[in-house]
């Protein structure tokens, strides 16, 4: 395909140059790695105190839309549970079952 040279950024793509003999040494050393200075420390740390502050802020977050969605919920369920109750109560009361309360009967074969 066409595209395929290109990175996303669109300048061209340099394949990695391996140098090396013909036994599979490297002709060259690799480069040592950077000393870390104080400042990579302390940019560590930062990073990881703000990485559990992050999450702990998101658990909070979870924590107040639970409650939330409970007080939200709860008198949707309140209103819904005396809606019922006050509908079965007028209809026992319109079939007469009002003061004689509601007899369950038993058929066995």
């Amino acid at each position: 395909m066409p595209g395929m040279d290109n990175s996303p950024s669109g300048h061209p793509r340099r394949p990695p140059v391996l140098d090396m003999t013909l036994d599979g040494q490297f002709r060259t050393a690799p480069e040592a790695p950077r000393r870390r200075t104080w400042l990579d420390r302390a940019l560590g740390k930062l990073g990881g105190v703000a990485l559990l502050l992050a999450l702990g802020a998101g658990g909070l977050l979870l924590a107040a839309l639970a409650v939330l969605a409970v007080g939200i919920l709860l008198p949707v369920v309140l209103v819904a549970g005396l809606v019922g109750a006050g509908s079965l109560y007028w209809k026992l009361r319109r079939a007469g079952m009002g003061r004689q309360g509601l007899r369950f009967v038993v058929v066995r074969r």
